[in-house]
């Protein structure tokens, strides 16, 4: 290329590895699918971690969670590490970057105003003139949360998107029109309705607006812009606004094969995670034990979730598709890298579970991987397991862009470009406090093409799935003698993460 790449990165926030037409699954993601046939895709790419802030921590920064300390939620990234992330990078090397959406570096829900931006607490400090600079980044918009858990902010708290939501005094109507369910009944699906929402006022909307905007003020310029495109959804609840949360039938979604809990069967923190008591502040803890614990669902309750989840992936990609269709017509195919990814997945009922959290099965910790651009093959599938923590090193290398730390980040493009190239594993882990479940966990994971391993590091109790002949991972291996050379061949693998993790853990200054 004459010129460096213009980069759109565009992340959803819970959209696992399978839900894409081209993976198989019964959603309907026509633009995710042509990127995917005019680019490359990597049908095992996992997250770093499978919870919010440590893996979009791990994402900018190109470092394993461990090591940057962002071990859970409620945990904010140190704004002088963040800086030196990939934003940082490209912002240093002459890229105009911009980061539109959620970013969730820092903690909303905090025990005490930290004054971040992100803090729900302390976002009043900033003027509505504040566009950055944020994490590296020399523009951002903000989503704060983005969830509808709670609405929008009413300024002068909030941020970007929170502001243009209510500046047309408008925003009463809103919040009542969100909060209602205008579509058919959802039999009692937990956190599940047809949103009032006009869709025009939805933040998947508003981060395509604000993006096409961005890319039509930086593409003026004669330096190549870099966009992250940060979609909140389809992050529960599950409140798809009409007409998207009608376009899949709740009669036709495809349910998983094993969709009941199988605790007996399993090591000891799945049934702790899901009955344990959070040791956290009190109303906080009653917070998690009722949003982020798995409720037990019949199958008409499990379609109408996956119905409403699948709609709200397919606005995402409809979003996705302003966005291609606007460098189209700018006529920046040919020099500018679409990447789409997500931080995690989501359990959309496998086992029995819904959400997220210690228990790793292949729906949570897969997440869909896709780049289409100059000197990226189309139509190419690659198998070997790679992890999101590999974007950043992946950017910076299409970027031509020097980083200004070590990562553990390894960039992709050898697998892109090379079909001698290999990878042997993907790794993740996670370090739960009590305030999870009442009990500590150091979790470690690595992924093959074929297993998944996951060590307790603290209990030594473990689970290994073959995930050739065992693809819903039903049959824990861990402790077999006949796979005790492959277990020890795996645990070798976790040996080898190196070996800078922070002494002293960071402090946990809120919930998410």
């Amino acid at each position: 290329m004459s010129k460096r790449p213009n980069i759109i990165f565009i992340t959803a926030d819970q959209h696992r590895g399978d839900c894409f037409g081209f993976e198989g699954r019964k959603v309907k993601t026509p633009h995710l699918d042509q990127l995917a046939r005019e680019g490359t895709h990597f049908s095992t790419c996992i997250t770093s971690n499978p919870v919010c802030q440590p893996a979009r921590a791990s994402i900018v920064t190109g470092l394993l969670p461990a090591t940057h300390g962002v071990s859970d939620n409620g945990i904010d990234l140190d704004p002088a590490l963040g800086e030196k992330g990939f934003g940082g990078a490209l912002t240093a090397s002459g890229y105009n970057t911009a980061l539109i959406g959620k970013a969730h570096f820092a903690t909303a829900h905090t025990f005490a105003p930290t004054g971040t931006a992100e803090c729900r607490d302390s976002m009043d400090k900033y003027d509505a003139d504040w566009f950055g600079p944020y994490m590296g980044f020399g523009y951002v918009e903000l989503v704060v949360e983005g969830h509808n858990l709670h609405l929008p902010m009413e300024p002068p708290n909030g941020q970007h998107y929170d502001r243009w939501y209510y500046a047309d005094g408008h925003g009463e109507a809103k919040n009542k029109a969100y909060a209602s369910n205008v579509g058919p009944d959802t039999k009692d699906a937990p956190q599940t309705w047809h949103s009032g929402l006009p869709v025009a006022w939805h933040n998947s909307s508003w981060v395509a607006d604000r993006t096409i905007a961005r890319i039509n003020e930086a593409e003026k310029d004669d330096e190549p812009f870099f966009i992250w495109a940060s979609f909140p959804d389809p992050h529960h609840p599950f409140d798809c606004p009409l007409p998207w949360s009608l376009l899949h039938r709740p009669e036709d979604v495809d349910l998983p094969e094993h969709r009941t809990l199988d605790l007996e069967n399993r090591p000891w923190w799945h049934r702790n995670s899901l009955e344990g008591k959070p040791e956290i502040r009190a109303d906080l803890a009653e917070f998690r034990e009722k949003f982020s614990r798995t409720p037990v669902m019949d199958d008409d309750q499990l379609r109408e979730v996956i119905a409403n989840y699948y709609g709200m992936i397919s606005l995402i990609d409809h979003n996705v598709g302003r966005i291609m269709a606007e460098l189209s017509r700018l006529d920046l195919d040919d020099n500018t890298i679409i990447i789409y990814s997500a931080d995690h997945g989501d359990w959309l009922g496998d086992h029995g579970l819904l959400l997220k959290g210690p228990m790793l099965y292949d729906g949570l910790l897969r997440v869909g991987c896709i780049l289409r651009g100059p000197g990226i093959p189309a139509g190419k599938r690659v198998a070997d397991p790679v992890s999101n923590l590999d974007f950043a090193a992946t950017i910076l290398d299409y970027a031509d862009a020097a980083p200004l730390m070590e990562m553990h980040s390894q960039s992709m493009r050898d697998l892109i470009e090379q079909d001698d190239a290999h990878r042997e594993f993907a790794y993740n882990e996670w370090d739960l406090r009590p305030s999870r479940s009442g009990v500590a966990l150091e979790l470690r994971t690595v992924r093959t093409r074929t297993h998944r391993l996951s060590l307790d590091q603290i209990s030594g109790v473990g689970e290994l799935y073959d995930l050739e002949n065992d693809p819903d991972e039903m049959i824990n291996l861990f402790d077999s003698a006949d796979h005790a050379s492959l277990r020890k061949s795996l645990e070798a693998m976790i040996a080898l993460r190196p070996q800078d993790a922070r002494k002293v853990p960071l402090e946990q200054i809120g919930m998410a």
